[in-house]
């Protein structure tokens, strides 16, 4: 394993051993992943240079669409893009209501700098890159002061960013004149205005009506609006470093449960998208759903909007392996015990490495006792290999790898007992370690390494 600083290192750790994905540091622990990578860069490379992409990933329950998803994020901000994940939910976030879609978005928008919401350093990014502009291009007067004189500065600024927002102010103008009277307000020191305008770019609502008032804008955000603010927030990326903006619409299958019909609005509002991607509206955004696959070929899925099915259509006859990586569609095949098995050790190699004692780490947590722990854990939960990596994570790092670095007389072999309880376990995962035990409830699994 190539050397990995103490910090990443311990913020991978210690969000396995919390039991949830990691934020950062994916690419070391991606097992299985490999043959993507080349194709999944290229797509990058695309978007960065001004490019559009459309990838749909399916796989069941467990099969890590979400870590994938994880996984694309960290190699996009790797080359300066934004990132953002919603979940896609009936009650939270519909589909068919995209400027919903759009707020949830911009709440879950980050780059390598910033935690979400980025928003506003994304915007201040912007206004500080159009003056720069201004003063390093035509130049600006100086005052009595000897500094550039700020009235001539802001009608510099003011006319660049309608230059630079021409084409959105086109169908959507409310977006520049937010940002306009953004600027005005911080201008002169007006910031709770500031505020409730900067909240409008981001979609959201209830937005104060004397702020929307003083910038000239009127109304709320529809659906067909937040098509032209997403257009607007990708040219304020692209002006101020982020050549790119990777949206993930999570749990796509939840429109199968939906009333049908909310579930044509949202297939409809899905085609729309991948229409407006292929169609060049939005340079820099790479687009991607997950599902699963009973959503892609189900009859309450994807299969009621033919037109939506045509755009989707990827053969998957044959073995997954011979899989293209350029298709539409992903295939992912999820966890076998071997997969499970060299994830344990990928882990236990990466605790190792900042271990207080890393050859008891290696001679006690060796394979053949990481071979019988997914074992084990995989038992406990019906033998559903997909369902196992987050616990058997867990279980790894808190209950068998930190005893082993911190207790001097503690063999996992001989003092550790693998046990399973409802509360330490997911709704997916209990309904697993239930049907294991042959009870309609997740009582308690034990089993003996």
């Amino acid at each position: 394993m190539a050397p990995v600083s103490a910090a990443r290192r311990r913020e991978v750790v210690d969000a396995l051993r919390r039991g949830t994905v990691p934020q950062a540091g994916l690419d070391l622990f991606a097992v299985g992943l490999g043959r993507f990578e080349t194709a999944i860069d290229d797509e990058l490379a695309t978007v960065v240079s001004g490019g559009a992409v459309f990838k749909a990933i399916r796989g069941e329950y467990g099969s890590g669409k979400t870590f994938f998803a994880r996984w694309l994020a960290e190699r996009a901000k790797r080359r300066g893009m934004a990132t953002t994940e919603v979940q896609i939910s009936e009650t939270e976030t519909p589909l068919h209501r995209l400027e919903t879609v759009y707020r949830r978005a911009v709440e879950r928008l980050s780059t390598a700098s910033y935690r979400p919401s980025a928003l506003r350093d994304v915007v201040e990014a912007w206004f500080f890159t159009l003056e720069e502009e201004i003063l390093a291009g035509v130049g600006v007067p100086l005052g009595s002061d000897g500094q550039p004189d700020q009235t001539a500065l802001a009608a510099g600024v003011d006319d660049l960013m309608e230059r630079r927002l021409a084409d959105v102010a086109r169908t959507t103008p409310a977006f520049a004149a937010a940002l306009r009277g953004y600027r005005r307000a911080r201008l002169t020191d007006d910031y709770a205005t500031a505020e409730s305008l900067l909240a409008w770019v981001g979609g959201q609502p209830n937005v104060a009506a004397t702020a929307k008032r003083a910038a000239g804008i009127r109304g709320d955000l529809d659906h067909f609006g937040a098509l032209g603010f997403l257009q607007g927030l990708l040219t304020v990326l692209r002006d101020c470093g982020h050549p790119g903006l990777l949206v993930v619409l999570d749990e796509i299958e939840t429109l199968q449960r939906v009333r049908s019909d909310v579930r044509e609005k949202a297939l409809n509002a899905l085609r729309q998208l991948i229409d407006e991607v292929d169609g060049g509206r939005f340079p820099g955004l790479f687009l991607v759903i997950t599902g699963t696959p009973a959503f892609f070929d189900g009859q309450q899925g994807a299969q009621r909007l033919p037109p939506l099915t045509q755009r989707l259509v990827t053969d998957f006859s044959s073995d997954p392996r011979l899989d293209s990586p350029r298709a539409v569609q992903l295939r992912l095949t999820g966890f076998d015990l071997p997969k499970l098995v060299e994830l344990g050790g990928t882990v236990r190699d990466l605790f190792g490495s900042g271990a207080r004692r890393p050859d008891r780490v290696a001679a006690l947590v060796d394979d053949a006792y990481l071979a019988d722990l997914a074992q084990a854990v995989t038992g406990g939960l019906g033998g559903q290999v997909g369902v196992a990596p987050r616990v058997f994570l867990r279980k790894l790092v808190a209950d068998v790898l930190d005893r082993v670095d911190y207790l001097d007389d503690f063999d996992p072999r001989r003092d550790y007992r693998l046990t399973l309880t409802p509360s330490e376990l997911n709704e997916t995962e209990r309904n697993a370690a239930a049907s294991a035990a042959g009870t309609g409830s997740a009582d308690e699994v034990e089993l003996d390494l």
